[in-house]
C-alpha cells in the first residue's frame, strides 16, 4: 500500500463516518476497510500510516499540539498527530506545512472554548486491528519501521513561554493564550 492508497482508505473512511471530525470512527471505519483487503496489504499499511507520520514530526507542529492540548508528551504527540491524519489529507498537508492553519479549523476554534483536545491513539492501530480480525494474530513484529527525523533546533525553546510561542504561532495563540 503507497501513500496514496492509504490517503484514499482514510477518505473513504472519513465519507463513511456520521461526524469526519470524530478521529475515532474515522480510525475504526478504516481499520474495517483495510480488512476487506489483503493481508499483504493490511501489513504494507501499516509502514506507510508511520511513513505518513513521519512527515508530521516536527517541533513546530508539536508546539501547536502543546498548545492546544494543553501540553503534550511523547506519547501525546503521537496520538495528536493520528487525530490530525482521521482529518484527511488536505487537512494534514496543509497543518503539517503551517502549524498555526490549525486556528483556521473550525474544530479547533470550537475547542478553545470548551477544552476539547485533540488526540486519536486508535489511529495508530487501524492495520494491527485490520490483521488481528483477518489473521487472528499481532502484525509480525518486523513489519514496519518507526523513524523520526531530526527536530529543528530553532523551535528548542520552552513551550510554556508565552511570547515566543505568540510571536512563533499568532493564530492559536490567539486562541488558546489570550
Amino acid at each position: 500500500m503507497n501513500k496514496q492508497q492509504f490517503w484514499q482508505l482514510i477518505e473513504a473512511a472519513r465519507e463513511q463516518v456520521p461526524d469526519p471530525e470524530d478521529g475515532e470512527a474515522v480510525a475504526d471505519r478504516a481499520s474495517e476497510l483495510l480488512a476487506a483487503r489483503p493481508v499483504e496489504e493490511i501489513v504494507a499499511a501499516q509502514q506507510t500510516l508511520w511513513d505518513v507520520l513521519a512527515d508530521s514530526y516536527t517541533n513546530p507542529l508539536w508546539a501547536a499540539a502543546y498548545l492546544i492540548n494543553g501540553g503534550c508528551s511523547d506519547d501525546g504527540f503521537d496520538y495528536f498527530r493520528g487525530w490530525l491524519l482521521s482529518q484527511g489529507e488536505e487537512v494534514y498537508a496543509r497543518v503539517v506545512a503551517a502549524p498555526d492553519t490549525l486556528a483556521e479549523l473550525p474544530v479547533v476554534r470550537a475547542a478553545s472554548t470548551n477544552g476539547l483536545e485533540f488526540e486519536c491513539e486508535s489511529v495508530l492501530s487501524i492495520s494491527w486491528n485490520a490483521h488481528l480480525k483477518v489473521t487472528g494474530e499481532e502484525l509480525p513484529a518486523d513489519s514496519f519501521t518507526i523513524r523520526h527525523e531530526e527536530l529543528d533546533p530553532a523551535w528548542n525553546f520552552d513551550f510554556d513561554d508565552r511570547a515566543e510561542m505568540r510571536h512563533r504561532l499568532p493564530g492559536l495563540s490567539a486562541l488558546y493564550l489570550d
